[in-house]
């Protein structure tokens, strides 16, 4: 499978249209700050069960170093269509799409 590498807004219209976004980030950093909607499923805990029930999942942690890091492993997780955020929340926020902060 192919991971895809987007932007924010690309990101947006994917979520808008029905992907799941996942925060890859550690709890304590996605309970400080995170974007509406998204799921937490840190990277430490990755492989305990695949991410199901959507047509597309879009994975996002703070800068997008993370998830390049660990894009193979991302790709495993689920069947749907993989995205990468590049930029992380940091794109998201710089876009201006709305964050929730602790």
């Amino acid at each position: 499978m192919t991971l895809k590498h987007i932007n924010a807004a690309e990101a947006k219209k994917l979520v808008d249209g029905g992907a799941l976004l996942v925060d890859v980030r550690e709890v304590n950093e996605y309970l400080g700050e995170n974007i509406p909607g998204a799921k937490n499923a840190p990277l430490s805990g990755m492989g305990r069960g695949k991410i199901e029930g959507a047509p597309a999942v879009v994975f996002h942690c703070k800068s997008g170093a993370r998830t390049r890091m660990n894009a193979a492993a991302l790709a495993q997780c689920t069947d749907a269509e993989v995205y990468i955020l590049d930029g992380g929340i940091e794109a998201w926020k710089a876009a201006g799409y709305p964050v929730k902060r602790g």
